[in-house]
């Protein structure tokens, strides 16, 4: 067995996952290369909330973007009825403050911007999609469709919800549909009075949500969701009439905003997410992101735990000589916090997505009731970052 400490890395996929463990590993000296399937590496479309843990993670490594250039704080969010009345406000200015980190809302594609400057002159080979891999003591090979093999000393599988890394690691899969559709659209917009800076809000309906965040710059973020059934959500082919018709009658700047929005600017996304994977890896290969643990959106937390993933995974292989241990040693950290945070989303999401009419008044109830200190303890514990055996020096 090899007991030198490792010297390149191979990334497969440049979507957020692979960008920021391109930089996390870059600082603790490690050459990269990023192997992607996509023809160019387009800025992405749709917006995120990028939270707390997520900066706080990037930061404990020594990676911190300037993500204020191109994005806002956001530090409340209220839940509201279809017709814009307060059901609840949740409060993050508290807890962000306590914990030293915002909770930005931002395009995907300025997050992309942000994470290749910090990779700098990392290789990223584009049109070069995995097809497999092999691994022994002496390090690992990437197989590319074209035929190509590239090596290196460990390999993170970072190509999404349908990563053929993780196919190779676990057998074919079928991702779980969690029952509803989403459209999403980053539209420029301006109304300081029903969406003043900073603005956040979900509104409530019957069997659907929309969600609306300005995430400055003149932009603003929003999302709509309707319950469906798998087979309808896999055959929608629906435009800006069809989310108009399902959100018509609701508050007016719900209205306004997909009214305002040109239909080749909003995306349709099937809500899906896997069970907790218990093996994330073997041997000198191991997962990140969305082909690790991909996680419905209730939460918010997608980029950050990616972020997370990267993080950790710099501070186990810091000086590490035992590459396989070092990669078991950063998927058993953080299997306890996804496996938990795969199951509130879940969870979370069921009740937003609640129908009928006992349905939507038991969930706006609830929310109405629930105590302050328990929502914000509860947000605390999604929102914090910590780790278990900090490895790389301030």
């Amino acid at each position: 067995m090899s007991t030198r400490e490792p010297r390149k890395a191979i990334v497969a996929g440049a979507g957020i996952g692979g960008l920021t463990a391109a930089a996390t590993l870059r600082k603790i000296g490690l050459e990269v290369e990023i192997y992607e399937r996509a023809k160019e590496l387009k800025h992405a479309g749709g917006a995120l909330s990028l939270m707390s843990n997520g900066v706080l993670a990037l930061r404990s490594v020594g990676v911190e973007p300037n993500f204020a250039k191109y994005s806002d704080t956001l530090s409340e969010l209220s839940f509201r009825t279809t017709s814009g009345k307060i059901i609840k406000t949740l409060k993050f200015r508290g807890i962000t403050e306590e914990l030293g980190a915002p909770t930005y809302g931002m395009r995907r594609g300025d997050l992309q911007r942000l994470l290749l400057d910090e990779i700098g002159d990392t290789r990223i080979e584009l049109n070069s999609k995995a097809a497999g891999f092999e691994a022994d003591d002496d390090g690992v090979r990437l197989h590319l469709e074209d035929g190509r093999t590239v090596h290196g000393d460990l390999l993170i599988g970072a190509d999404g919800i349908d990563s053929a890394v993780r196919r190779q690691l676990v057998g074919p899969e079928t991702a779980r549909d969690a029952g509803y559709l989403c459209w999403l659209a980053t539209p420029v917009y301006s109304d300081p009075e029903r969406v003043p800076a900073g603005y956040a809000a979900h509104y409530w309906g019957d069997g659907a949500r929309f969600g609306i965040a300005n995430i400055g710059f003149g932009r603003v973020y929003w999302w709509g969701t309707k319950n469906m059934s798998p087979e309808a959500v896999h055959a929608y082919r629906g435009g800006r009439d069809d989310v108009l018709r399902t959100f018509a009658g609701w508050a007016p700047e719900v209205v306004a905003m997909i009214k305002g929005t040109p239909e080749e600017e909003i995306i349709v996304v099937r809500a899906q997410d896997r069970p907790f994977l218990e093996h994330w890896g073997r041997g000198r290969v191991t997962l990140l992101g969305d082909a690790a643990h991909p996680i419905l959106t209730a939460l918010g937390q997608g980029a950050a735990l990616a972020m997370e993933d990267a993080a950790v995974l710099a501070h186990h292989l810091a000086g590490a000589t035992d590459v396989p241990a070092a990669l078991r040693a950063y998927e058993n950290e953080r299997g306890p916090r996804i496996r938990e945070l795969i199951r509130r989303a879940r969870t979370m999401s069921k009740l937003e997505q609640s129908e009928g009419r006992l349905g939507v008044a038991f969930r706006n109830t609830y929310f109405r009731l629930l105590p302050d200190w328990a929502i914000e303890r509860y947000n605390r514990s999604v929102m914090s970052f910590s780790l278990e055996q900090p490895r790389v020096p301030s």
